[in-house]
């Protein structure tokens, strides 16, 4: 990812686009015939090179220019004609997002397919669900995967969709008017890069497509974040029903040897949000004054390569993360059984409204004794047998029956079946 973003990537699409602009031309009779040939043969750039004629000239495309000269000739002349350098710059930004988020589809193909395979291999663990950080109802480690699978696929979607918002290409002048470029120019530009021409352009690209694409960025990094965050609560000492691989040889603390902390996911945390701090900066990029000004540019040639070569480095991690997940389902058990069947409070409800109670009073009969669980005074089911008002309409029986932990995984192949298109 970072390849993309040197000053060699830079200037060698920047090369590229006026080589391909003057192909254009030269097909079209408006250059001598034999430039680009020249161009194609000789022209070259030296970065240092580059960086000594800018310090001069205060202009980062001229100084480009003038160097390329250098090493083309008399035929450099033909190069740029009609053109601003917001064609090239533009241009080539949109290149490198396009490249970049390339690389951040691989990343998100890892994601998917590490919790896919996770969430397979636990379809049936059961665990408990929570709300609020407190107990809920059950659920299986394999659903609470598959959430963050669907998430991920949601952001595969979006990030095709950012990818194909930015593959746009301007080769349209000085204000966009190709007054004096053909747009035949530009066309041909756009589909040799593998782009697709803007439609209207001012001197640069709308800047509304690259707010869409960082905010883009910033959800996904969002999603990371929401599984490193459940990775990290469930790796806590008072749960650990889940862990970060530690390897051997791996120290947790400089001062406390026993110590295994979840120092991945806590990096993922703090590289969710620095991705989303690129999000504000690009929708402020989109109210220019007029045609065009620059406050843009410094702003894009920061968060460009930071948002891109963070969420790539953080997508390769979670996958890493998820692929190597240390999971306890005893401890999952162990901690479902550990509030006395609280869990199954939702089920009693319901079957003393269907044996005739109001919803009303059938609450109050099971919070009273959910209560008294709560409180450590014996477990759930022991407490509404002993419940007169309870027992005389659900046998024990019927209530052993109400705590069967199988029952909240019925529809799990339904779940999966929406999910990974299989069950």
């Amino acid at each position: 990812m970072a390849a993309i973003w040197s000053p060699e990537s830079k200037f060698g699409i920047w090369l590229e686009i006026e080589t391909l602009a003057a192909e254009a031309m030269e097909q079209k009779g408006l250059i001598p015939a034999g430039v680009t040939a020249a161009v194609r043969e000789r022209a070259g750039f030296d970065v240092d090179r580059i960086d000594e004629i800018e310090r001069e000239v205060k202009h980062d495309v001229i100084a480009f220019l003038t160097n390329v000269a250098e090493h083309v000739g008399e035929e450099a002349r033909f190069l740029h004609k009609g053109m601003t350098s917001s064609d090239v710059l533009d241009t080539c930004f949109n290149v490198q997002l396009v490249r970049a988020t390339d690389l951040l589809l691989t990343g998100v193909d890892r994601v998917l397919a590490a919790l896919e395979k996770r969430a397979f291999e636990h379809k049936l663990t059961p665990t408990i669900g929570r709300s609020h950080g407190i107990h809920a109802e059950p659920t299986t480690f394999g659903v609470k995967l598959a959430t963050f699978h669907a998430e991920f696929q949601r952001a595969r979607k979006r990030l095709e969709l950012a990818r194909e918002e930015v593959a746009t290409c301007a080769i349209s002048g000085a204000v966009g008017t190709f007054a004096n470029i053909d747009p035949a120019i530009e066309a041909h530009v756009a589909k040799k890069l593998g782009l697709q021409v803007e439609p209207v352009s001012t001197q640069i690209i709308p800047r509304d497509r690259h707010a869409m694409f960082f905010s883009v960025l910033g959800v996904i990094a969002s999603s990371i974040e929401r599984l490193a965050t459940e990775v990290r609560h469930l790796q806590r000492t008072e749960v650990l029903e889940a862990e970060e691989f530690f390897s051997a040889g791996q120290k947790g603390s400089s001062a406390m040897p026993h110590k295994r902390n979840p120092v991945l996911t806590e990096n993922l945390t703090g590289l969710a949000r620095l991705v989303r701090s690129s999000v504000t900066p690009a929708m402020e990029n989109v109210a220019l004054w007029h045609e065009r000004d620059i406050s843009h540019s410094s702003v894009e040639r920061g968060i460009g390569p930071d948002a891109t070569v963070h969420l790539d480095f953080a997508l390769h991690r979670l996958g890493g993360v998820v692929e190597n997940l240390v999971i306890y389902p005893d401890a999952m058990i162990g901690t479902i059984n550990s509030m006395g069947g609280l869990h199954n409070s939702q089920r009693i409800l319901l079957a003393l409204v269907e044996k005739g109670i109001s919803r009303e009073d059938s609450y109050r009969l099971v919070q009273r004794n959910a209560m008294r669980t709560w409180n450590k005074e014996g477990d759930l089911l022991d407490l509404l047998k002993q419940d007169e008002e309870v027992s005389s309409r659900l046998s024990d029986a019927e209530l052993e029956d109400l705590f069967d932990l199988d029952y909240h995984f019925k529809q799990v192949d339904t779940i999966f079946e929406r999910v990974f298109g299989r069950a």
